[in-house]
């Protein structure tokens, strides 16, 4: 294989344009019916503790929708309607909040900045909504999410109703706007995945950077520092916590608590990725404190990388979706009777699923707007077939816990290698690429003599 390059320097930062957003909108009333109302609500904001909030993240169906990046928001798209199909209902302009709290678009900058058609404050919306639901047979919302909103929809539906005498027709059809929201979001168009490749291509400098500072002795939470540091220092947000676990801890799958001292002779397993308008990149790597694998590690290692490769490989077009997961788990299966943990015929193995106490999650999932994103991996009884904009993450790994019936050499060895993967018309394009993988260029970039690396 090709050693890799530097990834190129991030730039300046892509944007979904106003017409793409329009786009999105307008594929979404031509799914829902021309005889619909679409109501999706923002996020709000949530206390973190007494009178701090969590520093805030849009839902991301809302995001998708209208680009708004304030709380507190409600987007309702009615299709044919002559005044305007896409209304905005959010906070008004508030000189005394803004002074305390930041800067509001209100509803002349919903308008001017972000395209709506139409936008009223969000205080008015008892007084609008309903109406703009007369004579509508579907409601398209995302019932259940919030009770407090699935209260006031019916309320306003309620409203409505008490017109039919006028001969105003309420509506009788409840749809979960998330049927067809979702599987929009499956499939990236071009500007999201050149938002996706620019997350990717920092997330890939952040974690040379970890591997460039790690030495023994550091702390956890001194590397996620290094992380941070080249997240912040483009102007985004991680988009997970990130897991920085050394030694035994990066057996442990969702490790966040980051704290604890790195150790001459352990491994650090890395799982990280920031977001960028949102879109998220998501990698894993393992590397050797000291800088150096051992002869075991890298022998688990190798396992490992071809597991990924076999993923890798399998993520194209016209396979499904568990393609790329039975590769992996083949190659698991084989490296672990290599390593001495499993004895037996390999298919027996494969039928047992002899491999789970050491290899328990799936080989990846969706990736977009949610780390974990939206849309169906099945589709009726049979797995979902790969097409050309989806995007998945290809994650095997190898876990040797402290208590694990693996050989004693083996334990306290956790390693998983994750990169993002996009699925193209003719194959794949793996946008994390540029993040050094195998054990040579590792090594070689902890120790600073990969040309282009440091």
């Amino acid at each position: 294989m090709n050693a890799p390059t530097r990834p190129p320097l991030p730039g300046k930062t892509p944007t979904i344009t106003l017409a793409e957003f329009a786009r999105r909108r307008q594929r979404l009333m031509r799914g829902v019916g021309g005889d619909s109302i679409i109501v999706v609500p923002a996020a709000h904001e949530q206390v973190r503790n007494r009178d701090v909030e969590y520093p805030f993240r849009q839902n991301s169906d809302f995001l998708y929708l209208t680009g708004f990046p304030e709380p507190d928001a409600v987007a309702v798209l009615v299709p044919g309607r002559a005044a305007g199909e896409y209304i905005l209902f959010c906070r008004d302009r508030d000189p005394t909040q803004e002074t305390w709290q930041g800067r509001r678009a209100g509803p002349d900058g919903a308008m001017e900045q972000y395209g709506a058609e139409c936008a009223f404050p969000i205080e008015d919306i008892d007084e609008i909504l309903p109406g703009l639901m007369e004579n509508r047979r579907v409601l398209c919302a995302p019932f259940g999410r919030d009770e407090a909103l699935d209260q006031r929809l019916f309320g306003w539906v309620n409203q409505v109703r008490a017109k039919a005498r006028n001969g105003v027709r309420a509506p009788h059809e409840y749809v979960a706007v998330e049927h067809y929201v979702h599987e929009q979001r499956l499939f990236k168009k071009a500007p999201e995945l050149r938002m996706m490749r620019h997350a990717a291509a920092i997330s890939c400098q952040a974690h040379i950077r970890a591997m460039q500072a790690t030495r023994p002795g550091m702390t956890e939470f001194m590397v996620e520092a290094e992380l941070l540091h080249e997240f912040h220092r483009h102007g985004t947000e991680p988009a997970y916590s990130s897991i920085v676990g050394g030694g035994e801890n990066g057996c442990i799958l969702h490790y966040i608590e980051n704290r604890d001292v790195l150790n001459e002779g352990d491994l650090l397993l890395i799982d990280a990725g920031c977001e960028v308008h949102g879109y998220a990149s998501d990698i894993t790597r393992t590397f050797p404190v000291s800088g150096r694998f051992s002869d075991t590690q890298r022998e688990v290692y190798e396992c490992v990388l071809a597991a990924q490769h076999a993923a890798i490989e399998q993520t194209r077009p016209g396979n499904h979706w568990n393609d790329p997961h039975d590769a992996a788990v083949r190659e698991l299966t084989r490296g672990l009777k290599d390593l001495g943990v499993l004895k037996g015929r390999l298919d027996k193995l494969l039928k047992d699923h002899a491999y789970r106490p050491f290899y328990m999650h799936r080989t990846g999932h969706w990736l977009g707007l949610d780390v974990h994103d939206v849309g169906d991996y099945r589709v009726g009884d049979a797995w979902r077939l790969l097409e050309p904009g989806m995007v998945t993450t290809v994650e095997p790994g190898l876990y040797f816990g402290p208590y694990s019936e693996a050989p004693k050499a083996l334990r306290g060895i956790g390693i998983r290698i994750e990169d993002d993967v996009a699925v193209s018309r003719d194959g794949h394009e793996v946008l994390t690429g540029a993040c050094p993988k195998t054990p040579a260029d590792i090594e070689a970039c902890m120790a600073g003599d990969l040309p282009g690396w440091t």
